[in-house]
């Protein structure tokens, strides 16, 4: 019974969520997350698998649809319900793991430049501002190019374009955080430099960084879908939502759906992820915090 109040508040929490104005971004990535686990068993079809004697199927709400295709066919005749579903995994794993590395490298450069300062410090941003400065999309087509298409150099070529991102925003934190009185009440006490930085500081620097991390991942589907579209990302068969755009778009004038469906997935994924970060940047940072 004592746990009564706390999960009626919890419960109380997940219903204000729902019911208010994120309630359908945050159903949105649920039911994204949910067909990413699942896509062996939510795919009706093989995403790779294909039958020509029904290639260019329209949807089965159009005239000659097929109700066992209910988004339609390709030019190979591959469900694209199926490769919708799968793509759905491809994205979410990729921008899961390219966050994470990003994310990492990030924040120890940005912990370490704002925490010893000096020479460090302007070694590191000067590395950090040449990240920045260089157009990502085009670098991110030759490093894609140099490595070669895969799954693999897709993720090492967005953490790398990333990272700078994270290390600008954790350094300006580092250098507020390290003057105040608790730190200086660690260095007192005999702390080393290290445990400073990721016993004292990190852990008021990860609100920053769980936003920064959030409103990244729509980048970072728009990011792979781009490279993808442009043939140097998740190589074929493998579909990712980006390739079977690029797959469909000498069809766009006859078989639409192709291209649109996919890219519909595309747009409601990003404007979803971008809302629940702006809601997850509003209740964490407390200038924003509504009282």
């Amino acid at each position: 019974m004592a746990g009564s109040p706390r999960r009626r508040l919890m419960w109380k929490g997940v219903t204000g969520l729902l019911l208010s104005a994120q309630g359908i971004p945050v159903l949105i990535l649920v039911a994204l997350v949910v067909v990413a686990v699942f896509a062996p068993w939510i795919a009706p079809h093989s995403p790779v698998e294909s039958d020509i004697t029904v290639r260019l199927n329209p949807p089965a709400w159009m005239d000659g649809g097929d109700p066992q295709y209910l988004l339609g066919t390709d030019r190979f005749g591959r469900d694209i319900l199926s490769r919708i579903i799968f793509g759905t995994r491809v994205s979410l794993i990729v921008s899961l793991l390219a966050i994470v590395f990003s994310g990492s490298i990030g924040t120890l450069v940005g912990l370490v430049s704002g925490y010893y300062g000096g020479w460090v410090d302007a070694l590191l941003m000067r590395l950090t501002d040449i990240g920045l400065s260089i157009p990502m999309l085009l670098i991110a087509i030759l490093l894609a190019v140099v490595l070669g298409p895969s799954f693999q150099n897709v993720v090492i070529v967005i953490s790398l374009l990333l990272w700078p991102r994270y290390a600008r925003q954790i350094r300006g934190e580092t250098l507020s955080i390290k003057e105040q009185d608790f730190i200086a009440t660690a260095r007192v006490a005999g702390c080393s430099d290290w445990r400073i930085m990721w016993v004292h500081i990190f852990p008021n620097v990860a609100p920053t960084l769980l936003v920064l991390a959030t409103l990244q991942v729509g980048f970072v589907i728009l990011l792979e879908a781009s490279l993808s579209f442009l043939g140097v990302g998740v190589p074929p068969p493998q579909p990712s939502w980006g390739s079977i755009v690029a797959e469909g778009r000498q069809y766009i004038a006859t078989q639409w759906w192709i291209s649109v469906l996919p890219g519909i997935a595309i747009v409601l994924t990003v404007l979803a992820l971008n809302t629940f970060g702006d809601w997850v940047r509003d209740r964490l940072d407390p200038k924003l915090r509504q009282i």
